[in-house]
């Protein structure tokens, strides 16, 4: 056990947050916090990392938090550099800093090794080598260059100081400082935000091999899916602790709710039996004593709760283009994309009724290829038309951030004048905005709230062409299935951005793939995509194994450095063999039989000798194995 909660609880003044919470984490364990948004997840992860304390008890119940011994625990709250005059990659670097460190000994060990061989400085650097071997040692570097290349980051890029980075980049940097570090508890809180598909799947295989507790706070039910084991649902202030991974957790808590409610009406059932047998027979002298027994059985059944009703309340909409558009709704010939240099190039038709979902690394042209076709940017080349009767509705990653002195009843029905009220709070109560919550200004709303006004606007105009770039960053994993189903039904035509693959799996019909120099369409979905990916991938591999092959069975410069190092270490082991045959003699000398600690010294340096002889006969056989 690394850390345990007993009955915790966690208010801000009058207002509980969190109460009963029984949370458990061991070594090794991948765990999911899920539940709505605004329910306690990162309030919780705040309290296992110690910037909240555990509310005191009123009633007399013990609540604990438990820790074992001195473990690390890492939780990226703020961005924050010591020095940001330093690179990227010494910035990174720094979690490997005993490693470094350990390698610094061994360098400067084997340096006086080389000027003067003993075997105790021998005995030290096996010593040493051996626990960087243990350590990974010999592969960090990989690792730390892996992760930056699987952020976004080129190599040009790692030797840029911290200070030349935007704020989405230094989050980045700071994230992948953590994850390199690797605390005995990782807490990640909404980790793939802003990362891209390929981001994502470099991160599910580290965490999946990774050896420490990680607790995970995502609505990334494909991630969770691939990561965790253990999920922990948080909902109407309460826990509960499912074992496996998201899509275990959601079948189960399906047939959990359902086995309580059939128990519980069975249970009604049986009492409301016994309660007419009492009220039958109580007062009848013969079957008095029975009475009282059915009485007594009614008060001895363990009483079953009618389970509470899941929280799954979300917005809702039924919606059907205002018009129907003609059949070839955007074709795109040569169209180059991008701002001061050309991103990518694309040519593809887009068909009434097609459900485009386009996914791809970051900064290869997927948001600037909306923002092309809405007309927002220029293209740099090529042609692109829209067809007739075509209706789009736009949604832009930056909606969530709008500003407006209005407040939301104000918002909506300025761009909706000919609603009457009782239209506007209905269309608005629809996406969650109700009573006093339509009074509310805009720029206090939160990012998610500020998603719904948009969508609601957007199909109010009730477009044939949605265009979304990344709809569901501000939404839970219900605001995300309530989406899906909304777009499953839409009978207009669909094309948007995402790196949620469940959501894309879910609506897209067709995906189209930005990758670096190339943007392609693969007709029958993710899956087909996945599918031909892989099939290209492992082709990709078994050229460059066979390459590796070849070049590793023909090295001449191998060759040569291999025979010269041979020749080293026969010199070596002469120079050896001659410095013990001098030892052995000076010992059997009659001049110092009597001289016991001159003997003492030769004994201990004929040691080392024979010791470093045999370290370099074993380096030796290896070399002229492999010469072999």
């Amino acid at each position: 056990m690394l850390l345990k909660i007993t009955n915790g609880c966690i208010a801000f003044g009058e207002n509980i947050v969190l109460s009963g919470i029984d949370f458990e984490i061991n070594k090794g364990e991948k765990i999911a916090l899920v539940g709505r948004n605004g329910c306690g997840k990162t309030t919780l992860l705040k309290l296992i990392v110690g910037e909240y304390e555990l509310t005191k008890l009123d009633n007399g119940e013990v609540s604990s938090i438990v820790k074992s011994g001195n473990i690390s625990i890492g939780y990226l709250s703020q961005v924050a550099f010591e020095d940001e005059t330093i690179t990227l990659e010494d910035e990174v670097k720094k979690a490997y800093k005993d490693l470094i460190e350990l390698k610094t000994r061994m360098e400067s060990l084997l340096r006086e090794l080389e000027k003067k061989p003993t075997g105790e400085a021998l005995t030290k650097y096996s010593e040493l080598q051996e626990r960087f071997k243990l350590l990974d040692g010999y592969s960090y570097k990989k690792e730390y260059e892996t992760a930056i290349r699987q952020f976004g980051f080129t190599d040009e890029e790692k030797d840029k100081p911290l200070s030349d980075f935007s704020g989405g980049q230094r989050t980045k940097i700071a994230f992948i400082r953590l994850l390199l570090s690797k605390p005995d508890v990782l807490l990640l809180d909404e980790p793939t935000n802003h990362l891209d598909i390929n981001a994502i799947e470099w991160l599910e295989k580290y965490l999946k091999t990774y050896k420490n507790a990680v607790v995970i706070v995502s609505h990334d039910r494909e991630f969770l899916d691939k990561t965790v084991n253990i999920v922990y649902e948080i909902e109407w202030g309460k826990i509960t602790k499912y074992i496996g991974n998201y899509t275990d957790f959601a079948k189960k808590k399906r047939i959990d709710w359902e086995t309580q409610r059939k128990e519980f009406i069975e249970q009604q059932k049986k009492i409301a039996h016994l309660n007419k047998f009492v009220e039958r027979f109580r007062y009848k002298a013969s079957k008095a004593s029975m009475a009282q027994s059915k009485l007594k059985q009614i008060e001895r059944l363990d009483n079953v709760k009618m389970p509470e009703s899941p929280d799954t309340k979300s917005f809702h909409t039924n919606f059907e283009p205002e018009i129907k558009s003609v059949e070839l709704v955007l074709s795109a010939k040569d169209l180059t994309i991008g701002y001061n240099k050309p991103l990518s190039t694309i040519s593809l038709n887009i068909m009434r009724g097609e459900k485009i979902g386009i996914i791809g690394g970051n900064g290869l042209g997927k948001s600037t290829f909306l923002k092309t076709i809405t007309n927002r940017i220029p293209p740099l080349g090529g042609t692109f038309t829209i067809g007739d009767r075509v209706k789009i509705g736009y949604f832009d990653q930056q909606m969530a951030q709008f500003k407006s002195g209005k407040n939301v009843l104000e918002e909506f029905w300025d761009e909706f004048p000919k609603l009457t009220h009782t239209q506007a709070r209905s269309a608005l109560g629809a996406f969650l905005f109700t009573q006093d919550d339509v009074f509310k200004p805009v720029n206090a709303l939160s990012g998610g709230e500020k998603v719904r006004l948009e969508l609601c606007k957007i199909f109010q105009r009730k477009p044939n062409f949605l265009i979304l770039d990344e709809p569901t960053n501000h939404m839970d994993i219900i605001g995300k299935e309530t989406l899906e189903k909304i777009l499953q039904d839409y009978t207009g035509t669909l094309l948007f951005v995402s790196h949620d693959r469940y959501f894309v799996k879910q609506v897209a019909s067709s995906v189209l793939v930005f990758e670096s120099g190339s943007v392609r369409l693969y007709p029958y979905g993710y899956e087909y995509y996945l599918e031909k990916s892989e099939t290209t991938e492992q082709k990709s591999n078994e050229v460059k194994e066979k390459k590796r092959k070849k070049t590793y069975t023909t090295p001449a410069k191998e060759k040569a450095k291999r025979e010269a190092e041979i020749k080293k270490l026969e010199k070596s082991l002469a120079e050896c063999d001659e410095k013990i045959a001098s030892l052995k003699a000076e010992i059997s000398s009659d001049d110092i039989a009597s001289d016991y600690v001159k003997l003492t010294e030769l004994h201990k340096e004929l040691q080392e000798q024979e010791e470093l002889s045999i370290y370099y006969l074993e380096k030796w056989n290896a070399l002229v194995d492999e010469e072999e």
